[in-house]
């Protein structure tokens, strides 16, 4: 499923409507983010045609102010915390090989999750390594944004939470906040 899921979104990275559904999808998180307020927001680096939150926050005035984070992963032990980034640093790769930044540790009031599927309940797909799912468990306080694409929503037939999967508190596509 998650290989499906990626192939339909590079497909659709590709395709005519992305960029108005970027769009879409940019303004609905600002408006989202703007509202929740955070003291600081934990995003992530984009990576196989995920949307580009860092743009699309960046580019607005009230976001662009706010405290940045990224999650930094290690391999052993399996875990991800989040490292603050000032923008003005050069990225620098966690130990999966995903852009991260150097900062100091901290602990976002408000993090953006990456979604390659979305179900019912604000239940999200990852890519199956369990790094948010662990992080989430241990800072059960935390805001959380899934980001996702409309057409990556799955069925009941098709995801069955499990376990260890923590529900998001809202789920923005370019359709809109759930």
């Amino acid at each position: 499923m998650r290989t499906r899921l990626r192939a339909q979104r590079q497909q659709f990275a590709l395709s005519e409507s992305f960029d108005l559904a970027q769009q879409a999808l940019g303004r609905h998180l600002i408006a989202v983010v703007t509202q929740l307020e955070p003291q600081c927001l934990g995003l992530y680096a984009s990576i196989r045609s995920e949307f580009n939150a860092v743009v699309a926050l960046g580019a607005d005035p009230y976001c662009d102010k706010l405290p940045w984070a990224l999650p930094y992963c290690l391999r052993t032990p399996r875990e991800m915390h989040y490292r603050q980034w000032d923008r003005k640093a050069p990225m620098v790769p966690d130990e999966c090989n995903i852009a991260s930044a150097a900062g100091p540790l901290v602990v976002p009031d408000v993090v953006l999750v990456p979604c390659v599927g979305h179900a019912a309940g604000n239940y999200r797909l990852g890519y199956g390594g369990g790094y948010f799912d662990r992080f989430l468990a241990a800072h059960p306080h935390v805001t959380t944004i899934g980001v996702s694409w409309s057409f990556s929503a799955l069925g009941e037939a098709d995801f069955t939470p499990q376990p260890h999967d923590i529900p998001l508190t809202v789920i923005v596509t370019e359709l809109g906040v759930s």
